[in-house]
């Protein structure tokens, strides 16, 4: 199953790619009614890198695993899913020039919902809801991070 986010970013792929690079993007990213927990986090998005979250599914709590696979500054990163909710999840982050300054900000995210086929006929609704609102949040934080300049681009200290 396959889920897509664009909008786009009044600046160019470098800088929002350089946003994406940035001490404490990932925490950013993370919508507030999300009760998140960043457990591991590696200091880049280079291909073996990985990330550690765990939130609550009711009482219980999960651990989600990812691993960065591919790194194309400024074109695109992407991750995939080690172990967690889905029996699949594959992320890809385009950041396309949009030939007037800025950047198409393309989020592509192929997975599988958990529980096989019914997973994919009761859940896939929900799942898709889900990441709607999610990648929404997602995308305006990365427009105001990177519109505004509020953040420090990775390998830079402050003045």
């Amino acid at each position: 199953m396959k889920f897509v986010k664009e909008s786009r970013i009044a600046a160019p792929p470098e800088e929002v790619f350089a946003f994406h690079e940035s001490k404490g993007a990932l925490q950013r990213l993370i919508p507030p009614w999300e009760e998140v927990r960043v457990e591991e986090q590696a200091d880049s998005i280079r291909p073996g890198s990985r990330v550690v979250l765990v939130s609550r599914v009711g009482p219980m709590p999960m651990r989600w695993v990812a691993e960065h696979t591919e790194y194309e500054p400024p074109h695109r990163f992407a991750d995939r899913q080690v172990s967690g909710p889905f029996a699949r999840w594959y992320h890809v982050h385009h950041f396309l020039d949009d030939g007037r300054g800025g950047t198409i900000l393309r989020d592509e995210v192929d997975y599988e919902p958990p529980m096989g086929l019914l997973g994919r006929l009761f859940g896939d609704h929900v799942i898709r809801h889900k990441l709607g609102k999610m990648f929404d949040f997602r995308h305006e934080a990365t427009r105001k991070a990177v519109e505004s300049g509020d953040f420090e681009p990775a390998g830079h200290a402050p003045p």
